[in-house]
């Protein structure tokens, strides 16, 4: 695990949040985001980082492109990346969104074309101890319309996981039912939103960059086959069937001596098992012994 930064660090990221920040758009820009059906929206984009259980500093990082509303996978881009940047909370962006603005820009050079018009994001937006996440942190960046969908509650400016809120969620008894974050500020925050049926789970939905709560709500919603919506699901499905191709063949980026050998054993092993609620969950089986890829939030 890398070590935490020093303070001066922190003190320099937290003043480049509050200078992006003040380049968020939180309200809708574009025609398509106006029309209660979505008219003129085409394109759809996912992006994530999958990691390696134990190996902090190799992850794959993963951009897709869907038709809309069909959510068909019209691109997909996967990239094994080193991560040097240390994970602190708050400033997840300093260490993932460079690998996303890459992706984003190779695919404006090589697919003009099929450009999202939109970015769901595995992350939260406004929904932030400063008002920037990594939704915001993408957005601003990409200058592209970007939606912050977490699968947890970050507890900020007096929102917490206590009993009302967990009452607030056993109330969601339909797909659709939503209701809203205010924080302690009086500022609205974001949406906790049931995105399926089959699920009890909800998502907390929060504006990242150029559009408004409400268009994030709707959008995410029609964009769920299941729980997860269907381009952020892809582009973790894919981001860990990568990351299994890539353990089993050269890697294209030497990590660290721990998923050097890792590899090497693997080398030698054979069995895939899937599962997990995040779309697919890989593990590699060899007589009891196991090595898991799991989602950038730690969890299978």
């Amino acid at each position: 695990m890398a070590a935490p930064p020093p303070a001066a660090a922190l003190r320099r990221w937290e003043r480049e949040q509050a200078r992006l920040r003040a380049g968020v758009v939180e309200e809708d820009t574009e025609q398509w985001q106006k029309d209660p059906s979505f008219t003129g929206l085409e394109r759809v984009g996912g992006v994530d980082l999958s990691y390696i259980k134990g190996d902090d500093s190799s992850a794959c990082a993963s951009l897709v492109v869907l038709s809309y509303p069909a959510l068909e996978v019209l691109y997909e881009d996967c990239r094994m990346v080193a991560v040097s940047a240390p994970y602190v909370a708050g400033f997840l962006a300093f260490r993932e969104v460079p690998f996303l603005v890459e992706a984003v820009q190779r695919l404006q050079q090589e697919e003009p074309k099929l450009k999202p018009q939109v970015l769901l994001v595995d992350g939260n937006g406004l929904l932030h101890p400063r008002g920037f996440g990594v939704a915001c942190h993408l957005g601003v960046l990409t200058d592209l319309p970007c939606i912050g969908v977490a699968k947890n509650l970050l507890q900020v400016d007096g929102l917490t996981r206590d009993e009302v809120h967990r009452e607030q969620i056993r109330s969601l008894q339909r797909e659709g039912d939503s209701f809203p974050l205010t924080g302690a500020s009086g500022r609205l925050l974001g949406m906790v939103l049931r995105s399926c049926s089959n699920s009890s789970k909800p998502l907390y939905i929060s504006v990242g960059h150029r559009v408004c709560l409400g268009t994030a709500v709707r959008l995410v919603r029609s964009c769920c086959r299941y729980r997860i919506p269907e381009p952020i699901r892809q582009a973790d499905i894919r981001s860990r069937e990568y990351i299994r191709k890539q353990l089993c063949s050269p890697l294209e980026v030497v990590s660290s001596g721990a998923l050097r050998s890792l590899r090497a054993g693997l080398m030698a092993w054979g069995l895939l098992s899937a599962g997990g609620e995040w779309g697919i969950g890989l593990e590699l089986r060899d007589n009891g012994n196991s090595v898991k890829i799991w989602d950038s939030d730690g969890k299978e």
